[in-house]
């Protein structure tokens, strides 16, 4: 671990028995007590995450609002201060350069939330396209952040803040927030699927701040969580992971992920014409959900074939999903197979297992 990068909360880690592993050049924890305990505690309780090494970049002046609009694919126009919206950086060809959080503090202020493993693509990407009277500042080195995420999260949280917790709406945020004595942004975010927020705070607050939350929720049965249960409970909860469901080669089209593309928007953002020509034209493959029927566990890159034996497409994500005990997957797939009920085959090792495709999410939790 000694040649990779590490979060403030390294040493909590170690001290805490999580099993370190390298996830795109940082030691981060894969698990503590084990995946299916972690994701139980945040379907059921809640759960703490280190999302430290996620990059933030601030976007500032006059022309911040003109140059976002023209850079992402939702319509930052429609914003109001304090929201939140999740939306792509595309290429000219309709690809994807990454998906991201914008957060709005005033029309000529905005944070953005992108990828641990994109954000220097992404900073050479916004700074390439750079215009004038809108000024970038690259605040990752500065910025640690902290997810509690589950339906007994606000009630912990609760107990280390005077900030009402429920005034924070979803997909809203609210700055200097003192929660343990730390000013923190706090935002009822998160990637589990869950009730929840993502905390953001200077580095040498994060140590402390992860052990109080702890503290503030052993009665509640929180358990600190790894990259494990998070990618299982984002990928039953239909949430998209960079490199899989969308990438350089997958448009958000591709990825079902339409809603994100205000195509009418006025601005012309990268990529417009390129994803508005795929629309009009009609979708060659899309993503679906596949619940497997045979016995096996689908790993992404499998390949996907039709009842002739015909390869049709490939797994994008797939394991077993504890929440709904089967084995799941997301597959891009040629069009003609994406109705709910069609069977398909995915080819795990020398065998072809079938399996039935499956409206998505898989996972969604009751509203409140």
């Amino acid at each position: 671990m000694d040649n990779l990068l590490k979060t403030p909360l390294y040493p909590e880690h170690v001290a805490a028995g999580g099993k370190l592993v390298d996830f795109g050049g940082w030691a981060l924890p894969v698990q503590y007590s084990g995946i299916l305990d972690e994701v139980d505690a945040v379907r059921k309780r809640a759960g703490l995450f280190d999302v430290s090494h996620m990059g933030e970049i601030m976007v500032e002046g006059p022309q911040a609002l003109a140059w976002l609009e023209g850079m992402v694919t939702n319509d930052v126009s429609k914003m109001v201060d304090n929201q939140v919206i999740y939306t792509f950086l595309c290429y000219p060809d309709g690809g994807v350069v990454d998906d991201l959080l914008i957060y709005r503090y005033s029309q000529d202020k905005y944070l953005l939330v992108v990828n641990a493993a994109n954000t220097d693509k992404d900073w050479d990407w916004l700074t390439s396209h750079q215009a004038p009277g809108a000024e970038l500042k690259n605040l990752s080195p500065d910025t640690a952040q902290l997810a509690v995420q589950g339906p007994l999260a606000e009630k912990v949280l609760q107990k280390l803040t005077a900030h009402p917790l429920n005034s924070i709406g979803f997909f809203t945020f609210a700055d200097l927030v003192q929660v343990a004595g730390a000013s923190t942004l706090v935002s009822r975010t998160g990637y589990t699927g869950e009730d929840g927020f993502e905390i953001y705070c200077r580095p040498e607050d994060a140590a402390k701040l992860w052990r109080e939350i702890l503290a503030a929720g052993q009665e509640e049965g929180i358990l600190p969580c790894g990259l494990g249960s998070r990618d299982t409970l984002r990928f039953e909860a239909g949430l998209p992971l960079y490199g899989h469901e969308i990438s350089q080669e997958i448009t958000p089209l591709e990825g079902k992920l339409g809603f994100f593309v205000k195509l009418k928007k006025p601005a012309d953002f990268i990529g417009k014409a390129a994803l508005t020509a795929l629309k009009e034209k009609g979708l060659v493959r899309q993503l679906v959900g596949l619940t497997m029927v045979d016995k096996g566990v689908p790993r992404a890159e499998y390949p996907v074939y039709n009842d002739q034996g015909e390869e049709v497409g490939f797994v994008t994500t797939g394991s077993y999903s504890p929440s709904l005990d089967a084995n799941i997957a997301n597959a891009l797939v040629a069009s003609a197979y994406r109705k709910e009920g069609t069977a398909l085959w995915v080819g795990v090792r020398k065998r072809r297992l079938e399996a039935k495709v499956t409206k998505l999410p898989f996972y969604q939790r009751e509203a409140k």
